[in-house]
């Protein structure tokens, strides 16, 4: 299921989208690290804190590695004022995990300002 129309019409938002759906479905986290914003705020079950683009790709980076995606479902899509989010559930082989990403535009790009991983 394509997640495309919950961000803004043009060519360049349409690739953010499907490529940051395609990291959170592999488990890609440099593929996902691509759309982030200079900070980001990530949210997990043992932490949450505001880091770096290079610190969050790392974190995140571990979080798949223990945790093996197999599969990720889109189960809300909208927008916020300027912002975008996307909500679904992450199958791994350690259990689910409601996962949220909030996007903000910046000059001609949506960025990646939130990521959530909460255990269902």
């Amino acid at each position: 299921m394509g997640c495309a129309c919950f961000f803004l019409c043009g060519s360049t938002v349409l690739q953010t989208s499907d490529e940051l759906l395609t990291g959170l479905r592999k488990g890609d986290a440099s593929v996902m690290a691509r759309h982030f914003d200079q900070t980001v705020e990530v949210v997990l079950p043992e932490s949450r804190n505001s880091y770096t683009r290079n610190q969050a790709e790392v974190l995140i980076r571990d979080f798949f590695s223990i945790h093996n995606v197999t599969q990720f479902e889109v189960l809300h899509k909208g927008t916020q004022s300027n912002a975008q989010y996307c909500i679904g559930i992450l199958q791994t082989r350690k259990g689910k995990f409601r996962t949220t990403v909030y996007l903000r535009r910046k000059e001609d790009r949506q960025l990646v300002q939130e990521l959530r991983f909460e255990r269902e």
